[in-house]
């Protein structure tokens, strides 16, 4: 790993808002140990956390706007007998097929950060928390760099991403190529994120760098 700083501006600058909530999202490679980071995190500071695949099952459910539109769009053999999308049937489809998967994700992604954006404001007015996370694999690519106060990417070692998705997941060889490919590069992320936390080693100097920067943005508890 480059040496990249944690905070790419001074301690004064990255400090918590005392007026008011700050919002962070969380982002890295597939098995970079975002969830353990997570986990971490939210007995450290007082947070609201919210995970995209939540939002977005929440966006999905029958009733939203976002609902309607994917069953137009699937048929109604998309859905289960709860009624609810079948999240198998619908990877199915639109892996085998790129232009329908693009029609899925022109309705999801936006009706997942317009819900991320509602939480975001419902957590502001209840003003419980000192900062709201929002974890994403493509919190980059869907522009919450420009919604958020900034972005924290967790780094892992590609070849320890690899050995995690190998043995923690039972992925083959090619998928693991497969996600890698689809994925944004170190370089990238590096360059999108204000603050790293390198999780490719053992979890207590993880959770080391997560006290270190929680205690300089001044969100520690």
């Amino acid at each position: 790993m480059r040496n990249a700083p944690r905070e790419r501006t001074d301690g004064a600058a990255g400090r918590a808002d005392k007026t008011g909530m700050k919002t962070i999202g969380i982002t890295g490679g597939a098995g970079a140990g975002k969830t353990e980071v997570l986990s971490y995190i939210e007995k450290k500071c007082r947070c609201r956390i919210l995970l995209a695949d939540s939002a977005a099952h929440a966006a999905e459910a029958p009733g939203q706007p976002c609902y309607e539109k994917l069953t137009a769009l699937l048929g109604p053999d998309a859905t289960g007998a709860d009624g609810f999308l079948d999240k198998k049937k619908m990877a199915a489809r639109i892996f085998a097929d790129g232009t329908l998967r693009e029609q899925v994700n022109a309705i999801v992604h936006p009706a997942v950060k317009q819900y991320i954006l509602s939480e975001i404001e419902s957590e502001r007015k209840k003003g419980r928390a000192d900062v709201f996370f929002v974890e994403a694999a493509l919190l980059i690519e869907e522009g919450y760099g420009q919604l958020l106060d900034e972005l924290w990417y967790i780094y892992a070692d590609r070849e320890v991403r690899r050995r995690r998705l190998s043995e923690e997941r039972g992925y083959p060889a090619e998928k693991i190529d497969g996600i890698f490919a689809s994925q944004l590069s170190e370089e990238q992320f590096f360059a999108a994120c204000k603050t790293v936390i390198d999780n490719s080693g053992d979890l207590s100097d993880t959770y080391r760098q997560i006290d270190e920067i929680l205690k300089e943005t001044g969100l520690y508890r």
